[in-house]
Formats: C-alpha cells, structure tokens, sequence
C-alpha cells in the first residue's frame, strides 16, 4: 500500500511539475525549487573538480535561474559532465530514498551537508543563502511534525524536481536550440568527437536511466507499511516528543 502511495504521488509530482513548468505565473512556484536544483548541479561540478584535484573558486547561483562554478585544474572530461549526471544520480537516490521515511530521513541529512559545502563555495552569493536557510527550514519543520511523515514525500518531491530539471535543461540546451556556453557545448568543443546534440542526448539517456532506477530500487528495497515505517521512525533520530 505504501509503494502504491508513493508511485501516485510519485506521478503526481511529474505531471505537476510538468504543467507548472510552462504556466505563466504558476512556474514561479517552481522558482526556488529549481535553484535548490542549480545548487545540485553546479555542487556536482564542485565535487568531480575537487575529486580530480581542481582548485574550486567559486560557486555562483544567479536570480535567473542560472549558476556558475570557477574552478581551476582537475580534468574537464570529468567534471563537465558532472553537472547534470551528479544531479540526476543524487535526483534518483532521494527519489529511491522517497519510499521510506527513515531513509529520507538520512537524505535530508546528506542534503543539509550538501548544501553546507555548496554554500561555503557560493558565500558571496545573497541568494545561495536565502535558498539554503530556506531549504533547511523546511526541512526541520516536516522533521518535527507527525514523526517526520511529510518529510519522505518532500525527500521524493526534491529526487522526481532534480531529475526532471536534468532532462528539461538537457534537451532545452543542447537538443531544442543549440546554446555554445552549455556544459555539452563546450565538452563539445573541447573533445570535437561529437556534436553538442549528440553528447546531449548521451547525458540525457543517461538521465532518464538514473531517474527509472531510482524507482525500480525505492520499490525492491522499501517495503515496509506506511504502520511500519512510521514504528521505525519513533526510533531513529525522532522528532522530541515523538
């Protein structure tokens, strides 16, 4: 019953997100959604330069919902791509995440951390801050109400945004209308074996097997009752008083 629930919820949001996206006015709804979503992607390209040893300047998110990370050195076959698989890939572990409330507890947590470390990249950055204190006050408050129960489809609601960002911004880039400063645009130009459209379409099925995965491994792994998963939330990291 609980796998069911969280699959409409799951298509819910799809759907949802899909129609807001295009609304006028509605989409500005989405607005700080999509920046935590920024904040993923240019964290992503952050996280693959230090991992290959670049030296990371800054990190920039804009009003616009456009981002921004200065780094100097690593290796750009790597950390190019970053920005869209590493945010579709934690997209799917927070969707997968999203089947079970103590596991979303532990995403939140993860993404709390995350967003720590982005935000001692973007400092300078007034709205990086105004969005992250936001995020966390969300996140405290569905902690502490009703045993965390919001939390998890919260958790699913930021995994199915991330995924679906990826894929809107991948093929508005690179597939739609051709943008040279996208991040395929310039692995484009910098490796010359494949078009920017090509390396799109390489990211963006790469993308949607993320997102499919995170469902397929939520529905194998979580299948506790939403009785159950409630019992197990009394006991890991309870809300005070719970």
């Amino acid at each position: 019953g609980a796998q069911k629930v969280t699959l409409i919820v799951a298509g819910c949001y799809i759907v949802g997100i899909a129609i807001l996206w295009n609304v006028p006015y509605l989409k500005y709804l989405l607005y700080p959604f999509k920046l935590l979503t920024v904040a993923l992607h240019e964290f992503s390209h952050a996280l693959a330069g230090v991992l290959t040893c670049a030296k990371i300047k800054s990190i920039k998110l804009d009003p616009d919902e456009g981002g921004a990370t200065r780094m100097s050195g690593g290796i750009p076959l790597i950390t190019l791509p970053a920005g869209y698989l590493g945010s579709s890939f934690m997209g799917a572990c927070m969707i997968a995440c999203g089947f079970n409330t103590n596991a979303s507890k532990i995403a939140s947590l993860v993404l709390a951390a995350i967003f720590i470390l982005a935000l001692f990249w973007a400092r300078k950055s007034v709205v990086a801050w105004i969005l992250i204190f936001g995020f966390a006050g969300i996140l405290i408050a569905l902690w502490l109400i009703k045993n965390s129960i919001g939390l998890r489809f919260f958790v699913l609601f930021m995994g199915v945004m991330s995924c679906m960002y990826v894929l809107w911004d991948v093929v508005d880039d690179t597939i739609a209308r051709k943008v040279s400063t996208s991040d395929a645009g310039v692995f484009a130009k910098m490796f010359g074996c494949c078009s920017s459209r090509v390396w799109g379409v390489v990211w963006l099925i790469i993308a949607c097997i993320y997102f499919a995965l995170g469902l397929i491994v939520g529905l194998l792994v979580f299948k506790q009752t939403e009785a159950q998963m409630q019992e197990d939330a009394r006991h890991f990291i309870p809300a005070p008083g719970a």
